[in-house]
């Protein structure tokens, strides 16, 4: 996946000092960070110590797997957005999959989400797709309000996680 560019992205009067970008191996540190505040905000399990060093060849690999979007205010990452390229089977048409959005509690409420949320549909388009999906846990009602705010319809689906041991690789048979 291409790494999106912020150019054409909408701004937000009353986020002046934020910016999104596309995140830099630099961002690393501070986006594992984010992720490690996310991922306790969610009440999902902790990342692992390592998630830089993991999250670095789905960022910067080329093809790159993984788009990320950084909110950056004050010089300081305040956000983040990840998101993929996936297939619908239904409808038989590729769309964004927003995976992460997250902004840090002391700077929500200025439409910061609004931009990274922004910069992200932007880059779908961009990209030829015209649609994005995501999923929000339903007790973070102020997730749910701000989606609704957005236009987006909301579906009913219950997510289903599996986690797999990890297996010795078997040599291919005859």
């Amino acid at each position: 996946m291409e790494h999106p560019t912020t150019a054409g992205t909408p701004t937000d009067a009353t986020s002046v000092d934020a910016v999104v970008r596309a995140a830099t191996r630099d961002d690393l540190p501070a986006l594992a960070e984010l992720c490690a505040a996310h991922a306790l905000f969610e009440r999902a399990d902790p990342v692992p110590g390592d998630l830089a060093a993991r999250l670095e060849p789905a960022l910067f690999a080329e093809p790159a797997r993984l788009g990320c979007l950084v909110l950056e205010s004050g010089g300081v990452l305040t956000g983040y957005a990840t998101f993929t390229r996936d297939f619908a089977t239904w409808s038989a048409s590729e769309y964004v999959h927003l995976d992460c959005l997250f902004v840090s509690a002391s700077h929500r409420g200025a439409g910061r989400g609004r931009l990274l949320l922004d910069a992200v549909v932007a880059a779908a388009r961009a990209s030829g797709v015209t649609q994005v999906q995501w999923q929000t846990p339903r007790w973070n009602h102020d997730a749910v309000r701000f989606y609704d705010r957005t236009g987006a319809r909301r579906r009913t689906k219950t997510r289903y996680v599996l986690t797999l041991a990890p297996q010795e690789p078997t040599a291919p048979g005859p």
